[in-house]
């Protein structure tokens, strides 16, 4: 759909705010009705908070700007498949939709690994739209990871240099 890639767009710049200040470049933007209520990336490692994931930022964002919890009319844009953290608050708050980018083999919870998103024994289900812009989303993970792992390896050889 048109409309779900101009929105992950957006989830993009996002996450790219979050790589530009080492936060793992993950992005996420809700929208009610045609209008954005929330966005943001992921603020882990600035926040020093286990649960400050885009997902959770945004959500509780919209929250507080709508003036309700329940996210019944809501779409989630979000760069990587949301984990079982982030699946719970989305089930939890009513979210219709979720559309995400790149799948997350290590802890997916919209598909991959198991998919909370859609569990009937839940009494919310969510619609799961994946792989939007997945190879743009999936790249900049990436490219930073990638890049974390050559500044490691290059500390080693200065340490390794200086003994």
């Amino acid at each position: 759909m048109i409309k779900d890639e101009q929105y992950m767009r957006l989830a993009i710049e996002e996450a790219k705010k979050a790589g530009e200040i080492g936060e793992v470049p993950i992005g996420a933007v809700l929208i009610n009705g045609n209008k954005i209520a929330a966005s943001g990336f992921n603020l882990r490692e600035t926040q020093q908070r286990s649960i400050a994931h885009a997902e959770i930022l945004v959500i509780d964002q919209a929250c507080k700007r709508l003036g309700t919890w329940r996210l019944e009319d809501a779409t989630l844009y979000v760069t990587l498949e949301p984990c079982p953290m982030c699946a719970g608050a989305i089930v939890l708050s009513r979210v219709k939709r979720v559309v995400y980018g790149a799948p997350d083999p290590k802890g997916g919870c919209a598909g991959t690994l198991m998919n909370l998103l859609q569990e009937e024994r839940f009494n919310h289900q969510v619609e799961v739209v994946p792989g939007v812009l997945a190879e743009e989303c999936g790249q900049l993970l990436s490219r930073f990871f990638k890049k974390i792992r050559e500044a490691k390896r290059l500390s080693r050889l200065d340490n390794s240099s200086l003994q």
